[in-house]
């Protein structure tokens, strides 16, 4: 925990029942560093010879038990850590460069991790409980919090904490990282200008988020943008941008605002383009009838493996709203409400890649898929997945279409 070994647990729990009976009789707020003297001062009196390694471990450790988030201040403090993942007490792991490890920390039992959730989501305004057993929420930094405990969960109690970076990462970035080259940029770029619908797919952790707001920040600086989400992550560098949040249902059960009334309302709202972060219910319907009623260039990301499954999935939830249309209208509005998708994946060796980028047309049987751009692996070199990105037929004339499409706009 925090550098310090598991023996040490119960001695970080008595140093933090000390400070907090002290601390209770000085008045007004106590800060970190003088939270930290007075732990040093505690440690002093109580005569407790350590080295002065273990002693600052020891401090800090106390420190964030008492005012953060116990063991997961470490984690939480260190900007290569993308994810934390806590199985239980005894086993926390983290994500770096895409790649899981175990965490050097643990925690003391179940009900120490218990005290962190609810210490995660007391200023939130929420709480998990045996009648409540799982609870989605947002640190004020825009990480994502989930929390499961008994007895749904079997490991005790999980929480999982997805972070994001302190800037948003751009076109550039995403080149730089290898997700996409250049020419892939210019494609998407276009495709935005010239107001193409652009589903980003994938699996989780994929990091479509990622790329959806990077494509986003393409949007000319003239439109009006609103954005919908369930956990507000998307940060778009644009002057005229509405965000959006759905709300959870109350303590009581009542108040819920979900998706699909918010891209309803956004209709309202006089926007130029609607952003989903995630279509996952019935809200696939309306953002449909957006894409097709006069709100081209409308930007989404969906779960999905490829994209055929794509298609297949998101008429799928269109077909869980409450409409009741005939699989083949559904099947027809899909196939003339998407422009382009856009396929990101993890690889093996943790990079996160767009694979595929693929044309939707209208067909006689619904939607017709032409791929553009193709990644294509060719082994691995010194442990990562070396490849190219192929250029197909269909993406010759979908870009001068596109061009066309881009003129018209008055932006290209």
């Amino acid at each position: 925990m925090n550098g310090v070994p598991a023996s040490a647990l119960p001695l970080v729990a008595h140093l933090r029942g000390r400070v907090v009976e002290e601390a209770a009789a000085r008045p007004g707020r106590i800060e970190r560093d003088a939270l930290a003297e007075l732990v040093e001062s505690i440690i002093d009196r109580e005569r407790r010879v350590l080295p002065q390694s273990e002693r600052l471990c020891l401090v800090q450790a106390v420190v964030d038990e008492t005012l953060g988030f116990g063991p997961l201040e470490q984690l939480l403090r260190d900007p290569e850590v993308t994810e934390v993942m806590v199985n239980g007490p005894g086993a926390v792991f983290v994500e770096r460069d895409g790649r899981i490890e175990p965490a050097p920390v643990t925690f003391s039992d179940d009900a120490h991790v218990l005290h962190v959730i609810d210490r995660i989501l007391s200023p939130l305004g929420r709480r998990v409980d045996e009648a409540s057993p799982m609870v989605d929420a947002r640190l004020p930094d825009g990480s994502r919090v989930n929390a499961i405990i008994p007895p749904l969960s079997l490991e005790g109690p999980v929480l999982t904490v997805r972070r994001f970076g302190a800037r948003a990462l751009g076109t550039d970035d995403l080149v730089g990282l290898g997700t996409l080259t250049d020419e892939m940029v210019d494609l998407l770029r276009l495709a935005v200008v010239a107001r193409r619908n652009i589903l980003v797919v994938g699996g989780t952790g994929s990091g479509k988020t990622t790329t959806l707001a990077a494509i986003a920040a393409c949007v000319p600086s003239a439109e009006r943008v609103i954005t919908i989400e369930d956990a507000a992550e998307l940060r778009l560098p644009l002057p005229h941008v509405v965000r959006l949040e759905s709300r959870p249902a109350s303590l009581e059960g009542t108040g819920a605002i979900p998706i699909r009334s918010l891209v309803r309302n956004a209709l309202r709202m006089r926007p130029d383009r609607i952003v989903v972060g995630e279509v996952r219910g019935g809200e696939a319907v309306d953002m449909i009838a957006a894409m097709t009623t006069g709100h081209e260039g409308s930007l989404s990301t969906l779960h999905a493996s490829s994209p055929d499954d794509a298609i297949r999935r998101l008429q799928t939830l269109a077909l869980m709203g409450d409409l009741e249309l005939p699989y083949q209208a559904v099947a027809d509005q899909v196939a003339h409400a998407i422009d382009l998708i856009v396929h990101q994946a993890r690889l093996a060796d943790g990079s996160r890649r767009i694979v595929e980028i693929t044309a939707v047309t209208p067909g006689a049987a619904g939607a017709d898929l032409a791929p553009l751009v193709r990644f294509e692996p060719a082994g691995l070199r010194g442990g990562a997945i070396a490849g190219r990105f192929a250029w197909l037929d269909h993406s010759g004339p979908w870009r001068q279409a596109a061009q066309a499409a881009a003129r018209l706009a008055g932006v290209a």
